[in-house]
């Protein structure tokens, strides 16, 4: 098993969420956290609410969505009955994930929904991007103890200062802010990764990226600028269909992107001006002075007889100026380095 508290991992924290891509089917969701499990995820999110818990049945003007999405023309009521994963299933999920290594947790939308995580022991919470003006939801999961990672998709720089303020009054300071962009697909100009670092100094929280672009390349930039977590949507294959498929990620893409990663937190490394042995051992490649013609024993140093060249054998080019016009204590031949005891 795991380390249970998602913040102590020293490598980035990457999370599959599995959403609505169980398609309502037990057996489906079972073989997609196998396939997370195997593409290198570290941890698996579930959402849990059901309808009634997270809008109103109702059909009028307010509850149907029309905002550019990909559910335009829904009722919110129908989509997230559509999209919710039972109950029931959420302990065995997680029971079955674990088994395979990984860290299983969810957002939850209300009260009943915290309840029932507790009882299940999940080891964090995530506050979802819509939720986050959701102040007695937040106060009511912090007061968890838990680690708790909350979604800026559409927060306002005041929404977050507030839900950071309301988990700290609650005794919790161990938060994590995404930065999201709340668009399905969200197109890579709306994504601004500049804005992680910035984050990271104005509030001073661990700071990740949940991703809703296509492809890998902004989840593996935000590594780059600091992201510790990085959370994308997973689906075994698009082409089964449902609410989240066009934004998810298939298996071997998955896969992809979590080697890249890897690769990236290598090459990151640590701040360091310190040379390894391999670039140790280059410096013989670097710039020396050099005997570039024949030089009589007594003869002077001149710009014609002595250069800064390859390879890194002689001595160094800040001595130049200070060695012209000086004469050789010995003859020297052309390409031979020159060295101290060379020189008068």
């Amino acid at each position: 098993m795991k380390k249970k508290n998602i913040f102590d991992f020293d490598k980035t924290f990457i999370i599959a969420e599995l959403s609505a891509n169980h398609l309502n089917d037990f057996d489906i969701a079972v073989k997609t956290i196998e396939a997370m499990a195997e593409s290198g995820a570290d941890a698996v999110k579930f959402q849990t609410y059901t309808p009634d818990t997270i809008t109103l049945n109702c059909d009028n003007d307010y509850f149907k969505i029309d905002q550019g999405t990909i559910w335009d023309g829904k009722v919110l009521y129908n989509l997230y009955e559509e999209a919710h994963m039972p109950w029931k299933w959420q302990p065995k999920l997680k029971k079955i994930a674990e088994d395979l290594g990984l860290i299983a947790f969810s957002s939850p939308f209300d009260k009943s929904s915290v309840d029932f995580l507790e009882e299940m022991d999940v080891p964090a919470y995530k506050i979802a991007s819509f939720e986050i003006t959701d102040t007695p939801l937040i106060e009511y999961v912090a007061k968890k103890g838990k680690p708790i990672i909350i979604s800026t998709g559409i927060a306002s720089i005041e929404d977050i200062e507030l839900a950071i303020k309301i988990c700290k009054k609650a005794g919790n300071d161990k938060i994590a802010l995404l930065k999201c962009t709340s668009a399905y697909p969200a197109p890579l100009e709306e994504i601004n990764l500049n804005t992680i670092p910035d984050m990271k100094e104005k509030f001073k929280t661990i700071v990740g990226l949940s991703d809703h672009t296509l492809g890998s390349d902004v989840a593996i930039s935000a590594v780059a600028l600091g992201a510790k977590i990085v959370e994308k949507h997973f689906t075994l294959d698009r082409k089964m269909g449902g609410p989240d498929s066009e934004f998810s990620m298939e298996p071997h893409e998955f896969k992809s992107m979590v080697n890249s990663i890897r690769n990236v937190e290598k090459a990151l490394g640590n701040i360091t001006y310190e040379l390894s042995d391999k670039m140790k051992s280059n410096r013989d490649f670097s710039r020396s002075l050099f005997a570039v013609q024949n030089i009589k024993k007594g003869e002077k140093f001149t710009e014609e007889n002595i250069r800064s060249i390859r390879p890194g054998f002689g001595l160094h080019p800040k001595y130049y100026n200070e060695i012209l016009g000086k004469k050789s204590k010995k003859h020297i031949l052309r390409g031979n380095p020159l060295t101290e005891d060379l020189i008068n």
